[in-house]
């Protein structure tokens, strides 16, 4: 038999995959995959429910339906001052993983370099590598994350077509600075580079910190790509509802990569969206509140364990270093143990490098019950106590 793609054949299951199945098998409290619980609005899910039962449920247009892409316009001109052509700005994707893989299929030539920070989203490689681009790592590591300036320049070079900057950051948690993004817009500036910016945890920002879009930055609103996500805005990451904002002239080549992957997005669920994106703000200020709380929640039951809990400044993860606990494998090998033995599931930090040499981290999803956390966290008391 003829082999497969060799590029993607390569790839294994990914770690989240493979931890929930084992959190399945062992009846684990799920604290690995980033799937939130107890958060969902009633008020969108209800305005799903009665607009397939209204319809239409035909193909809406391949670029979304104007009452979604409407909305989101709107919304970016709430939060963060964009004025955007709702018609020519803004594409509706089948979530944000397609939006990505649109940007990076669309915009990449094979030979083109792309700048990626590690620890980076799994996805980023296989599409990248698929598209013929030669990534070049940056790493930022625990505990403070933070960016390695002259590296990160050094990485540039006048084969650089652009950078995947992900802000919040997962796992990392990191908030980018106004002055870490100035900074890299004087990089893309002098490299002729874009930024397809992963925004996905844009409201989920906590202790006071402010998100800032790269592309409301001087210079970067022909530069950039900014890439949002319903299922993380809602908790309803299984609706798959995501978007890209960008200028007409870089939005169309994205375009062309789209209507050839999943070329169009339920109607129904575009329509409770668009509905979501007008609630006030209550809506959105109550949500970053009880994550706040939730991350606090977690972060003091993991420290009472004895982890030592790093910083997070958004997104839905903490990662915590175990080494207290006196374990001295890896981090793999760490979050096999707690699943299969204490009954909690977490993800290894080092599956988001490709040298898997960060490995005394585990990463922990707060964005669950606080029932959820309980029972977690006494689980692993009970574990280490014995």
């Amino acid at each position: 038999m003829k082999p497969a793609n060799s590029i993607l054949s390569s790839f294994g299951t990914t770690i989240f995959e493979t931890m929930s199945r084992l959190a399945q098998a062992h009846g684990a409290v799920n604290l690995g995959q980033g799937f939130p619980e107890g958060l969902e609005p009633a008020g969108v899910i209800a305005k799903a429910a009665e607009a397939v039962t209204n319809g239409p449920n035909q193909y809406p247009s391949m670029m979304g339906t104007p009452e979604l892409r409407q909305a989101i316009a709107a919304h970016d001109r709430r939060f963060y001052g964009l004025d955007l052509d709702p018609m020519a700005e803004v594409m509706v994707t089948s979530g944000a993983t397609e939006a990505l893989a649109s940007c990076l299929f669309g915009l990449i030539e094979p030979g083109d370099e792309v700048v990626l920070i590690e620890p980076l989203y799994d996805s980023y490689l296989p599409i990248i590598r698929r598209a013929g681009g030669i990534p070049k790592l940056v790493r930022v590591e625990p505990p403070h994350w933070d960016l390695p300036r002259e590296a990160l320049a050094a990485a540039f070079s006048e084969r650089t077509k652009l950078i995947v900057l992900n802000t919040p950051m997962n796992p990392a948690g990191k908030v980018w600075s106004a002055d870490d993004l100035s900074f890299l817009a004087g990089l893309l500036e002098r490299f002729d580079a874009y930024a397809v910016c992963d925004e996905v945890y844009e409201h989920l920002v906590y202790d006071d910190r402010r998100h800032v879009p790269l592309i409301t930055l001087p210079g970067m609103r022909d530069r950039c790509l900014k890439i949002g996500s319903a299922g993380k805005i809602f908790s309803l990451t299984g609706w798959k509802v995501g978007w890209v904002i960008a200028a007409p002239a870089l939005l169309q080549p994205v375009a062309k990569a789209h209507q050839y992957l999943t070329f169009t997005t339920p109607p129904n669920l575009q329509a409770a969206v668009a509905f979501g994106l007008g609630l006030d703000d209550g809506y959105y200020q109550g949500l970053t509140r009880l994550l706040q709380a939730r991350r606090d929640h977690l972060a003091a039951g993991l420290e009472r364990v004895g982890f030592r809990v790093l910083e997070t400044g958004g997104s839905y993860f903490i990662s915590a270093d175990f080494r207290p606990l006196g374990f001295a494998g890896d981090d793999e090998e760490f979050c096999r143990l707690i699943t299969e033995r204490a009954g909690v599931a977490a993800i290894p930090v080092s599956a988001f490098y490709q040298g898997r040499d960060v490995a005394h981290f585990a990463r922990f999803c707060f964005a669950k019950t606080d029932a959820a956390i309980d029972m977690a966290i006494e689980r692993l008391e009970r574990h280490f106590r014995s």
